[in-house]
């Protein structure tokens, strides 16, 4: 269990309905495991499991049935719960849900304070985080007044500095602008790159898809692809099929392919596709 740092057996997850409705089977039998430092992102269509299976990772949810450790703990012993949340930190799509200071930097020290740590490692973990998002120069302004992309990175520098070993990140670039989800997606690179946290990324967006090492494709509750971003993408048809989209340049090569070109099957960027393009004869 050393080498990974999450762990999911044959993991079930039904959400109650009414009085004499049946349970609806959100994850049913998930097997999965997550390396230290690995890059996962998580696709699937609304309804797929693929944000229950993120709220397990912290304990938000506890399984109904199978079992999920996290770090080598088990998130369905309470005794657990407060060592999970400290390692395993969550970025949610709602920038505002997440700030809950007038300042940023006091946005920020609320983790650590809870933490209950001297002042002077609060000053320094806050700093720190600030400065790892590219928000530093920002920490005296008040949160409401940043645009959406800024105010995700100091919702991120709030779990940061906290210095959690994973990061489940729940579609945390749905709510923004192109250039907020740049801004995003570059932060979430850099801590995964730079710090060795484990990121987990559940998301609808296939160009942040191919950014990470490993994808899993979830469908009714269940995993039904796995593999690198160049073995999902290049099939094309079964990502349809599921009703999820394929980065644009793949789809752009797979039309090409349809129609007589020969072209590789597996273009995940524009380069990939304009160097395909400059071999062609």
């Amino acid at each position: 269990m050393g080498e990974k740092m999450v762990i999911c057996n044959k993991l079930v997850y039904k959400y109650p309905q009414s009085e004499g409705e049946e349970p609806k089977v959100a994850i049913d039998g998930l097997d999965l495991e997550v390396d230290r430092g690995e890059f996962l992102v998580v696709l699937g269509h609304n309804g797929s499991g693929k944000s229950t299976f993120a709220k397990h990772v912290n304990a938000l949810l506890i399984p109904t049935d199978g079992e999920i450790y996290v770090d080598g703990l088990q998130t369905s012993v309470e005794a657990n719960l407060w060592n999970i949340r400290h390692v395993a930190g969550m970025v949610f799509q709602n920038p505002d849900n997440q700030i809950v200071a007038t300042i940023v930097e006091e946005d920020v020290a609320f983790g650590p304070e809870n933490l209950g740590l001297e002042p002077k490692e609060i000053r320094k973990r806050v700093d720190d985080a600030l400065k790892s998002v590219h928000m530093y120069e920002y920490r005296k302004h008040a949160p409401h007044l940043l645009s959406g992309g800024q105010k995700q990175r100091v919702a991120i520098a709030g779990i940061l500095a906290m210095m959690p070993k994973c990061i489940v990140f729940d579609e945390p670039t749905a709510m923004l602008d192109p250039y907020g989800r740049k801004e995003v997606m570059s932060t979430i690179k850099k801590i995964n790159k730079n710090y060795g946290i484990t990121i987990i990324l559940i998301t609808h967006n296939m160009e942040e898809a191919v950014e990470a090492d490993r994808i899993v494709v979830m469908d009714n509750g269940k995993i039904v692809m796995n593999g690198k971003p160049k073995e999902i993408f290049r099939n094309v048809a079964t990502m349809k099929k599921i009703g999820l989209d394929v980065p644009q340049v793949t789809e752009l090569a797979y039309e090409l392919r349809q129609n007589g070109i020969n072209i590789e099957s597996d273009i995940l960027t524009i380069d990939e596709m304009v160097n395909a393009l400059c071999q062609l004869k």
